[in-house]
C-alpha cells in the first residue's frame, strides 16, 4: 500500500513538532510538540538534520507509512515558513501534513486530534495557516491545561511543567506518539476513539 490512510495526504506525511529554538525552552509546555518528536524520531531510528527548508528534518518510515519529522528551527510564531518549506521540498499537500502542539483548552494528560479549525490563539497554528493557506492540516493537540488564578496563559505556556506533571510527563509524551501513528496508519476517525477521553 503506498497511499497514506489520511485522504489527499499523497505518499509522504510530513509530522510537525511545535517549539522555540535554544536550551532554555526545552522543558517548556510551549515544546512539547519538539518532545513528541524526539520520540518519534527514535521510534523512526534517526537523527534529526538541519535542511534548507528552516527545519530538523528527518526522513524515516513509522507505522507502515513513509514520513518527514521536521522541527521548525524558527521561533514558534514564525514556524509556517519552515513548515511550508519542508512541504514544498518534499511535494506533500497540507492534507498529508500533521501538527503536534500544545493545547490551553485540553485538560494535562489528554489528548485530541482534528482535521481544520481554528488556531485558538497559538501563534504556530496562526503562522502554519497563514503559509499554507488553509485550516485543513491535522492537529494533534497535547493538553497543558489552563494556567492557575490570573497567570497569563503566554507566560504559562513558556514556563516549565510542573513538578507533579513532570512525573507524568514521559509517559504522556509516549502515549502522544502513540496517537500520532495511529492517526497516520488507521487514519482520524480510529484514532480519535483510541485516544479521546469521554
Amino acid at each position: 500500500m503506498t497511499e497514506a490512510v489520511l485522504p489527499g495526504a499523497g505518499e509522504q506525511i510530513l509530522l510537525v513538532g511545535l517549539g522555540n529554538p535554544g536550551p532554555q525552552y526545552a522543558g517548556n509546555r510551549h515544546n512539547v510538540g519538539f518532545m513528541v518528536l524526539d520520540e518519534l524520531a527514535g521510534r523512526v531510528g534517526g537523527k534529526f538534520k538541519a535542511h534548507k527548508s528552516g527545519a530538523e528534518i528527518l526522513e524515516g518510515r513509522l507505522a507502515g507509512q513513509r514520513v518527514v519529522l521536521a522541527k521548525p528551527r524558527s521561533y514558534m510564531n514564525l514556524s509556517g515558513g519552515p513548515v511550508v518549506g519542508a512541504a514544498r521540498f518534499y511535494k506533500i499537500p497540507p492534507a498529508g501534513v500533521v501538527v503536534v502542539h500544545d493545547e490551553l483548552d485540553v485538560d494535562f494528560g489528554a489528548l485530541k486530534m482534528k482535521l481544520g479549525g481554528g488556531d485558538n490563539g497559538h501563534n504556530g497554528l496562526r503562522s502554519i495557516t497563514k503559509s499554507l493557506g488553509t485550516k485543513d492540516y491535522y492537529r494533534v493537540r497535547f493538553g497543558v491545561g489552563r494556567p492557575p488564578g490570573r497567570q497569563d496563559p503566554a507566560d504559562f505556556v513558556l514556563k516549565d511543567f510542573s513538578t507533579v506533571e513532570r512525573k507524568e510527563l514521559a509517559f504522556e509524551i509516549d502515549r502522544c506518539a502513540d496517537a500520532v501513528e495511529a492517526l497516520i496508519s488507521t487514519g482520524l476517525a480510529a484514532a480519535q476513539n483510541t485516544f479521546h477521553a469521554g
